[in-house]
């Protein structure tokens, strides 16, 4: 079967892709779609979040590119999920981010289901509206949260107390740096 989705940027204009792609494709599928569809370099990780009919989600229940558990084969990873497995008639929506810093959010939704097409390589960009802005915005459908909300407010409280660790037997000397090593 083939999934055709809908993924919509998180931004005051309307910029989408339409994406077709095998329902047994994995989310790494996926996310590889996403970022040739919307332009961007690859070089960033991302993670996809399950979500109900509200668009709520939740950042701990993320599938991330990779695992990043204590225990290797710990956390299950984008590559591990198939598509068939999150995706289906009664549960039709993800949240996808790009660039866990720059917080790119796409809101994907199934919106067909159909027969493959003989002869039709997939996944495949079939609808392109609107350009990617230079920076990520927020158009508040994620709520007004502020960087402020999320990290709480940092200040610099650094002290001479602070710098110990560069001092004495626990100073770079004895981790085997040497001062100039260039």
């Amino acid at each position: 079967m083939i999934y055709k989705f809908r993924a919509i940027l998180d931004a005051e204009e309307d910029i989408f892709r339409d994406i077709a792609i095998e329902s047994d494709a994995t989310l790494e599928d996926l996310h590889n779609a996403l970022i040739n569809a919307f332009g961007f370099d690859g070089s960033e990780v991302g993670a996809f979040y399950t979500c109900g009919k509200d668009w709520a989600w939740h950042e701990e229940d993320g599938i991330p590119m990779f695992d990043t558990g204590d225990i290797p084969g710990e956390i299950k990873t984008m590559a591990e999920y198939k598509l068939d497995d999150l995706v289906h008639e009664q549960n039709t929506k993800l949240v996808y981010i790009y660039d866990l810093f720059s917080m790119w959010t796409f809101f994907l939704e199934l919106a067909a289901i159909e027969e493959k097409i003989p002869g039709e390589i997939y996944p495949t960009l079939l609808f392109s509206h609107g350009e990617l802005p230079d920076e990520a915005g927020q158009s508040g459908l994620r709520g007004d949260l502020t960087n402020d909300d999320m990290f709480g407010e940092f200040e610099d409280d650094l002290d001479e107390d602070d710098l110990d660790m560069f001092e004495g037997d626990e100073g770079y000397e004895d981790m085997g740096f040497e001062e100039n090593y260039n």
